[in-house]
């Protein structure tokens, strides 16, 4: 079953880098009492998602935390060291939280993974963005294919958090 708006996120977890390091957070640490803008994109390093869904947000980080947006995070099927790597590469570092989900396993609790094996990407995350405030999605924006952007872009975001929120 897909997860929709009014739906709390299920307990799962992912990893993160910190300072010391992977560890491991759940879905209640990272969502709870804030309210996040999360897009997931499917492979770091695909076309799509460097060359221009990430580069949005990186872009927008300004704009999506003056409409009180604590946290931007993106989330995808890849290790957690793959992601640090492309917050680098793509200039998300220092303003997007990377959220590994290396088995799929948040994915596949939203109802949201794809199987891309036929690219020899195997299991992955379908391409959406969503608004979640404490640990409820509020707005959720999936594409019909991953190479599509628009509407899990943030600029369909920005233009939907002050009517979802207030």
């Amino acid at each position: 079953m897909t997860i929709k708006v009014g739906d709390a996120l299920p307990d799962t977890g992912f990893t993160v880098m910190t300072a010391d390091g992977p560890a491991k957070k759940s879905t209640s640490e990272i969502f709870a009492g804030k309210t996040v803008a999360l897009f997931a994109v499917p492979g770091a390093f695909t076309p799509t998602c460097q060359q221009q869904h990430v580069p949005g947000f990186v872009d927008r980080a300004a704009e999506l935390r003056a409409k009180g947006i604590d946290t931007i995070a993106c989330t995808a099927v890849n290790d957690i060291f793959v992601l640090t790597e492309f917050a680098k590469a793509t200039g998300a570092e220092g303003k997007i939280v990377m959220l590994a989900d290396g088995s799929g396993d948040f994915a596949k609790a939203i109802g949201l993974d794809i199987d891309l094996g036929q690219f020899g990407l195997g299991l992955r995350s379908k391409r959406y963005a969503m608004l979640v405030k404490d640990g409820v999605v509020k707005v959720l924006n999936v594409e019909d294919i991953p190479p599509q952007h628009d509407k899990s872009s943030a600029a369909t975001l920005c233009s939907m958090i002050d009517r979802s929120l207030g």
